[in-house]
């Protein structure tokens, strides 16, 4: 199986470390943040990812190479000044990824999640892993009914960054700027997305205090 890890953001609330890094390239642990998400996806079994770039792209490719040291291929996915926003990013990478359904994490979250757990077929276009609601997200993004995400619902839950999709889902999409969510509205009123609740660890790195949580509980040897 194929897999993205979407790490075209600015981080402009990570500024000013994110005027020379990119945020996936700030460490936690002792390694970049991107590199746990690949070594939990080699771990996984991937074995051909995508990474999408913009601010500063050039630095992934320095310290990321070819993915020879994880056992993977790399490929990049080169995105103009500004990105082209999750769905724009997805859709441009879709040469990229195959045929099948393939996993897209965001590159800017923490998670003990086992990627491995991730469903290889899906019965509809995509399928997402939700988490408990944030304190700075208590409103949550969407609502989980059995194993169907729906877009409205009493019990809403936050996204978190990991899913499977298929390339059916993003039929009759045009390049350029565009959000994923929308998309995934629209499958979820045909009742084509499924979904699984995580209730393990999972955190937004969103800001440098939360990055400093990371970096805190890595070192203290409490998660992965």
């Amino acid at each position: 199986m194929r897999a993205m890890i979407l790490a075209a953001g600015r981080g402009e609330r990570m500024r000013p470390l994110t005027d020379r890094i990119p945020k996936p390239l700030l460490q936690a642990g002792g390694k970049a943040l991107i590199e746990h998400h690949i070594e939990a996806l080699a771990q996984a079994g991937v074995r051909s990812l995508v990474i999408n770039h913009a601010h500063l792209g050039e630095q992934f490719e320095q310290a990321l190479g070819d993915g020879a040291r994880w056992g993977i291929t790399i490929a990049y996915s080169p995105e103009p000044p500004g990105a082209l926003e999750t769905g724009g990013g997805i859709f441009n990478a879709l040469p990229l990824l195959g045929s099948g359904p393939f996993i897209v994490v965001n590159a800017d979250i923490w998670t003990d999640y086992a990627y491995l757990e991730l469903p290889r077929r899906i019965t509809g276009l995509a399928h997402l892993v939700l988490v408990d609601n944030p304190p700075h997200h208590p409103g949550g993004d969407f609502a989980l009914q059995g194993d169907t995400v729906n877009s409205t619902g009493e019990t809403r839950l936050t996204f978190s960054g990991i899913g499977v999709y298929r390339h059916e889902l993003f039929s009759g999409c045009q390049p350029g700027r565009f959000p994923l969510a929308p998309l995934l509205r629209k499958a979820m009123a045909r009742g084509q997305v499924t979904g699984e609740h995580y209730g393990g660890l999972w955190i937004d790195i969103g800001t440098p205090a939360r990055l400093a949580e990371v970096d805190r509980r890595l070192s203290a040897g409490s998660a992965r």
